[in-house]
């Protein structure tokens, strides 16, 4: 499989996504799915795509609003829309989201992967960004970035790796030491509370931001982030 070319097609209608996705495949690309902006976002923190094919009346979420979610969280990976609205006025609104490209349906595939090729082809070349995604919760950490559905969050540096360290094991219950580790990188004495003092810095930052994940003390053991 040629680098360079993994697409995410966000679309709830299981026939089009699958339909989508054997017709990339068979123009060589690495085609993966996401039935609404949720499962989008868990595919996106598994990997990240080179191209997003993406429809507007998703469930829950739409696309456009998750489009410009993502422009406002700092990403810059090409997104095409793909929709059956028609109209000059639903083009303009998507394009202002933050797209890139607008195909209505129905399409004709070839069109399709010729404007996915047009799109990579303008695409710029600095490599993956390391993004991780935990919930509502958005770090990029090459530009050090974290959002909560766009609202940015200020992080002092200590703050911030200590976010990513949650996040990256959302989930999974983290140890002081193992905190230390992770985030200072050298050993302190084990009854410190440097750990517990930042912990509870970043609380408070969460705290102020609706829909941000929480970090829960596990007595005696250490501390998760909880992101549903």
């Amino acid at each position: 499989m040629p680098a360079g070319r993994r697409i995410l097609i966000v679309e709830d209608d299981a026939e089009v996504r699958d339909a989508v996705a054997r017709g990339l495949r068979l123009h060589d690309f690495e085609a993966v799915g996401a039935r609404d902006t949720d499962a989008a976002r868990a595919e996106i923190a598994r990997r990240r795509p080179d191209l997003i094919v993406l429809d507007v009346g998703l469930p829950g979420q739409s696309g456009t609003e998750f489009c410009a979610q993502l422009r406002a969280d700092g990403w810059d990976v090409p997104v095409l829309v793909l929709s059956a609205r028609d109209a000059v006025g639903d083009r303009i609104v998507g394009l202002e989201a933050g797209a890139d490209d607008y195909v209505v349906k129905p399409f004709d595939l070839q069109e399709l992967v010729l404007r996915i090729e047009a799109l990579l082809r303008r695409a710029p070349t600095t490599g993956d960004t390391d993004v991780v995604v935990a919930g509502a919760l958005w770090i990029d950490v090459d530009r050090r970035l974290a959002s909560v559905e766009g609202e940015r969050i200020e992080l002092s540096g200590r703050e911030f790796d200590l976010l990513t360290a949650l996040a990256r094991n959302a989930g999974i219950v983290l140890s002081r030491v193992r905190l230390l580790e992770l985030v200072w990188g050298y050993e302190f004495d084990v009854d410190t509370n440097v750990v517990d003092v930042f912990i509870g810095y970043l609380r408070r930052k969460l705290g102020a931001v609706e829909s941000a994940p929480e970090i829960e003390t596990v007595r005696g053991v250490g501390f998760v982030l909880r992101a549903s």
